[in-house]
C-alpha cells in the first residue's frame, strides 16, 4: 500500500505534490486540517511573527503622513522605499516551510528591479530575475498585461501574483535590488506555511536570460547549465521583433540528460509551444498596424504590446506552464528556441530579434551557480516607438 501511494505521488507535478502534502487551494481538500501554521511577511510585519502585524508607529512608518490623524494600527507602514543602488531584504524566514503565494506592486523600472530568492543559507540565489519578467510583465510601466493563470496572475494595474509552491527546510531569504537611478516603491506580501517538508521535495528555481539581438542563425538559450535531478515547469518569453513581418516559427528544444546535437523533445514552432496557432491570428489593421489575438488561460497565454505603427519594434509576451506535463531530467537540462520568421517563396528567415526569458523549474540542491545577469545597459528596454535593428 505504501509503495503504491509513493508511486502516485512521484507521478504528479511538483505543484500537486506540494498541495497533497499541505492541502490548500484545492476545493476537494479544504475540509482537511493539516498540521501547519499560516504566516505572512509584509512591510506591516517584516518578521512574520505571530501577533506582530500592524505595529508600526508614526515615528517610523512609510505612510506616517497619511496615517497622522489615526496612528498605530491604521496602515502606517504598508510599503517600503528602496533607494537607487540598494538591495532590500523583503523576507527572511526560518524553516521548515512552504511559500504559498507572493503578491507585490512595484512602482519603478521593472527590468532594473532584480528579484532574488535564496534557500537554506545558500550564497547564490535559486531565483534571480527582473521582477517584471518573473511575473510575465517584461515591457515596463503602462504595458502591463492581464494574466489569469494558475501559476502567475497579473491584475490591473500591476498586481503581481505568483502561486508557485516553494518549500524550504532551513531558511528562505527574499530580496529586491534597485538598479535604477530612481527610488523604488514596493507594496508586497509573502504568504507561507510553517510546516514539515518531505525529504524528497525539490526546490523552486527561476532564471532570467536576454540576448539582444540574437546572433544570425544561432539558437537563443532559455536555460543551460542545470545539473542535478528535477523537473522543468514553465517558460516566459518576452520577444521583441526587429523585422516587420511574422517572427514566431522557431522550435523550442529540450536537451535532456546528455543530449548533444539533437534534443529529446522538439516542438514545431514558437506559437505552437505556447499553444497558439497560425501566427496568433496576425492581421493588418486599417491603419496599417499589425494586430494579434491575445489570450490568457490557466496553462498558457500570449499578449501583444501595440506600439501603433507597422514598422515599430513589436513586443510580445508568452507563457507556458508545464503543470500537467513537467519535463523531467535526472542529470542535466538545456532549453533553447530558434529565432525564425518567413521570407519570399515559402522560405524560413533567420531573425536577429530581442529575446528575453525566464525559465522555471524544481531541482535538488545544490544547483550550479547562475551566470551573471546582463549589465544594466543590456537589461534596459528601448522606449516604445524606437526601433532597434
Amino acid at each position: 500500500m505504501k509503495t503504491t501511494a509513493l508511486l502516485i505521488l512521484m507521478a504528479l507535478p511538483a505543484i500537486l505534490i506540494a498541495q497533497s502534502v499541505l492541502p490548500s487551494g484545492n476545493l476537494e481538500s479544504l475540509y482537511m486540517l493539516p498540521d501547519s501554521k499560516s504566516r505572512s511577511v509584509s512591510p506591516e510585519n517584516l518578521t512574520g511573527e505571530k501577533g506582530k502585524g500592524g505595529m508600526a508607529t508614526l515615528e517610523n512608518g512609510s505612510a506616517a503622513y497619511n496615517a497622522r490623524e489615526l496612528g498605530q494600527g491604521w496602515k502606517v507602514n504598508p510599503y517600503v522605499v528602496i533607494k537607487p543602488g540598494e538591495t532590500f531584504t523583503m523576507a527572511d524566514i526560518a524553516g521548515p516551510g512552504i511559500i504559498k503565494h507572493i503578491w507585490m506592486t512595484p512602482a519603478g523600472d521593472y527590468r532594473l528591479s532584480i528579484f532574488r530568492i535564496y534557500w537554506d543559507d545558500e550564497e547564490q540565489p535559486s531565483v534571480e530575475s527582473p521582477v517584471g519578467d518573473f511575473f510575465c510583465t517584461a515591457w515596463g510601466w503602462d504595458n502591463e498585461p492581464q494574466i489569469n493563470s494558475l501559476a502567475v496572475c497579473v491584475n490591473p494595474k500591476n498586481g503581481f501574483n505568483c502561486y508557485w509552491p516553494m518549500p524550504f527546510r532551513k531558511r528562505c531569504r527574499i530580496t529586491m535590488q534597485n538598479m535604477s537611478a530612481e527610488r523604488l516603491v514596493v507594496y508586497y506580501q509573502v504568504d507561507y506555511s510553517e510546516t514539515k517538508v518531505p525529504g524528497d521535495a525539490a526546490y523552486f528555481h527561476a532564471r532570467f536570460n536576454r540576448t539582444n539581438p540574437v546572433a544570425f542563425k544561432e539558437d537563443y538559450t532559455i536555460l543551460d547549465g542545470v545539473i542535478g535531478k528535477g523537473q522543468y515547469v514553465g517558460t516566459f518569453i518576452a520577444h521583441g521583433a526587429n523585422s516587420p513581418w511574422w517572427w514566431g516559427e522557431g522550435e523550442v528544444k529540450f536537451f535532456i540528460d546528455g543530449d548533444t546535437k539533437f534534443p529529446t523533445i522538439c516542438g514545431t514552432g514558437e506559437e505552437d509551444y505556447f499553444n497558439g496557432s497560425y501566427c496568433y491570428e496576425e492581421r493588418e489593421t486599417p491603419d496599417t498596424a499589425i494586430d494579434y489575438t491575445d489570450f490568457s488561460s490557466p496553462y498558457t497565454g500570449f499578449y501583444h504590446i501595440n506600439t501603433g505603427h507597422k514598422d515599430n519594434q513589436r513586443r510580445f509576451g508568452e507563457y507556458r506552464w508545464h503543470l500537467t506535463d513537467p519535463i523531467r531530467f535526472d542529470k542535466d537540462l538545456k532549453v533553447t528556441i530558434q529565432c525564425i520568421g518567413w521570407q519570399s517563396e515559402g522560405r524560413y528567415l533567420p531573425l536577429t530579434d530581442d529575446m528575453a526569458s525566464v525559465a522555471y523549474w524544481y531541482q535538488t540542491e545544490p544547483h550550479s551557480p547562475f551566470q551573471p545577469l546582463p549589465s544594466k545597459e543590456k537589461l534596459m528596454i528601448v522606449p516604445p516607438g524606437k526601433v532597434v535593428h
